[in-house]
């Protein structure tokens, strides 16, 4: 009978099944990376590749880290790791800064032109990196800074600084004009009204930008092979090098290992604040 309690159960039986099988279907990559790393090349070679292993070995981990590859010419990911760290930080930082100022004055301190001047900034969300990598490696030879991580930061603040001022500009659009009109009358000048009213109020936004501009930057190959040098090579072009590494037996768990280890701390980033990010969103969809 359509809507009893056990057509209502069985729906959600099935709702749970689908929502279960399209989970492992996606999570099997995981699950296949995840073991592999955690076996020798015998095992590899002999084995079932959704077999567990038969013991844990993590010396795999400790290649992929350090490069103490035996017998195999290998780079470890672990100075590349530190540069994406050094880079993707501040870069976060300074981006997400700039794009809520941005969004701050194109919302709530319009001038003549504005809408123009962010119609013409929106162009950066959607036009293609590639064409920006002749002009842009042209900019940082002539400020000194090409092939550096400084030089790395200023090109992720650029490309990112049409998303983040999106962000905010749509979130800080809903903030009533009569909040900063009082703020006015009480003698509150521009600074005093972004740090003291504002920023409080922006904390949901602040998130969704913070994960958004990580887990871009941190991911990014495109800007990190074609504008870092020897010394300032991102984690994902270390994790390319270490792949195609040239050798006789192709270490599958090696692979493996560092690819986790480079997907680690995005991944760790959306455990952890994943549910601000959730909360963001639907904070900007209300609002919006």
């Amino acid at each position: 009978m359509t809507g009893s309690p056990l057509s209502r159960r069985a729906g959600r039986w099935l709702l749970m099944t689908t929502l279960l099988v399209g989970a492992a279907f996606f999570l099997a990559p995981l699950y296949v990376m995840v073991i592999t790393s955690l076996k020798d090349a015998e095992e590899i070679r002999s084995g079932n590749l959704l077999s567990l292993p038969a013991r844990l070995d993590f010396s795999a981990w400790s290649m992929a880290w350090s490069g103490a590859c035996t017998g195999v010419e290998c780079n470890g990911l672990q100075p590349f790791f530190w540069n994406s760290v050094w880079m993707a930080v501040p870069a976060v930082l300074l981006s997400t800064t700039w794009g809520a100022l941005n969004g701050y004055v194109l919302s709530l301190w319009k001038f003549r032109g504005s809408e123009t001047f962010f119609g013409l900034l929106l162009f950066g969300v959607f036009m293609p990196f590639q064409v920006v990598l002749l002009p842009m490696s042209q900019v940082l030879g002539w400020l000194g800074i090409s092939s550096t991580i400084g030089g790395l930061i200023l090109v992720h603040c650029l490309a990112g600084l049409p998303s983040t001022t999106l962000f905010f500009r749509n979130y800080y659009a809903a903030v009533p004009g009569e909040l900063l009109n009082a703020a006015r009358l009480d003698g509150a000048g521009f600074w005093q009204i972004f740090l003291r009213i504002i920023l409080p109020m922006s904390t949901p936004i602040i998130m969704v930008t913070l994960i958004w501009q990580f887990t871009q930057i941190w991911n990014d190959f495109l800007f990190g092979v074609a504008f870092s040098g020897a010394d300032s090579k991102p984690v994902t072009v270390g994790l390319n090098n270490l792949a195609n590494t040239t050798s006789s037996v192709k270490a599958y768990n090696v692979d493996m290992a560092a690819a986790l280890i480079a997907a680690l701390p995005t991944v760790a980033v959306y455990v952890l604040a994943g549910r601000f990010f959730v909360r963001g969103l639907t904070a900007g969809a209300v609002k919006g």
